[in-house]
């Protein structure tokens, strides 16, 4: 038996293949293949644009994939979400479905938007926002380059943004969120009720999850004296409590704990100064509570 696994191809799949790696999956393709190798015979992966894979997990051709929430209600796909996996092509942070209008646009809010031309890839979740507001307006399926075609073709684009670069560097303000999205490892409803698939992306589920939990955490470790140890406590955090050894016939003591990375550069010339001696920061992998 194989689990048939939907990845992204394109913007997100360098990403996805570095979390699998993560995770301590290897994947590798060709440059024009679709059918990446996995080191996993349990697992068959199939690389296909995110906005399809929620439709093939959903009809049962695969059994699983890895898509945003935007695509998942664009195409309505009653599926099972197995994890929620905050990262993207360019940062860790959710990506928003977002309406902009060009900067000197009289439109000021959705309600402007009645009667207007509105160009995305995601029709039927547009339709669906401006409907809630009360606003008629014609909403068009863009092929791509969606942020050039305000003002000359339509008067307003809902599209993806990460970080907005894209959009101010198109003379764009953004007039209202319509959705936040993370990317999801989703599956089949059949699939799910299978006891061997639903503990395979179970499993999948914690080692994904655990990477990325890695990705915003680093480990340290140092040295102590003894007497020094309640000022190094003092200021030194962790994910529960430090672990405190005795180094083998000395005075001194081992401290090591696992903490949030930003902390770092501020925390060690701290501890540095409090005493502790032979820091070291390394990676992680995983973190699994």
């Amino acid at each position: 038996m194989k689990l048939r696994l939907g990845l992204p191809k394109g913007s997100l799949q360098e990403a996805t293949f570095q979390l699998f790696k993560k995770a301590g999956y290897n994947v590798s393709v060709g440059r024009r293949s679709y059918f990446p190798t996995i080191d996993d015979p349990e697992i068959e992966v199939l690389l296909m644009r995110a906005q399809e894979i929620p439709r093939y997990v959903h009809e049962g051709v695969l059994d699983a994939g890895l898509s945003g929430y935007d695509w998942i209600t664009e195409n309505e796909a009653d599926v099972v979400e197995v994890a929620d996996l905050v990262y993207s092509k360019q940062t860790n942070n959710p990506i928003r479905l977002v309406l902009a209008v060009a900067n000197d646009s009289d439109i000021k809010e959705v309600e402007d938007l009645q009667g207007k031309r509105v160009a995305t890839e995601l029709v039927n979740v547009t339709k669906k926002f401006l409907k809630a507001h009360g606003v008629e307006a014609a909403v068009e399926f863009s092929y791509g380059a969606t942020e050039v075609k305000v003002p000359h073709l339509v008067d307003a684009i809902a599209d993806l943004t990460e970080t907005g670069s894209s959009l101010r560097a198109h003379n764009l303000r953004i007039i209202a969120t319509i959705l936040q999205s993370n990317t999801k490892l989703h599956a089949n409803k059949a699939a799910w009720e299978d006891d061997w698939k639903r503990e395979k992306l179970q499993n999948m589920s914690v080692l994904l999850l655990g990477a990325l939990r890695a990705d915003a955490k680093v480990g340290l470790k140092m040295n102590v004296p003894e007497d020094k140890l309640p000022d190094i406590l003092a200021v030194l955090p962790a994910m529960k409590k430090p672990t405190v050894s005795k180094l083998v016939e000395s005075d001194w003591l081992a401290v090591e704990v696992v903490l949030d990375e930003k902390q770092v550069r501020d925390l060690i010339p701290a501890i540095k100064r409090a005493g502790a001696q032979d820091i070291i920061e390394y990676a992680l992998n995983k973190v699994i509570p």
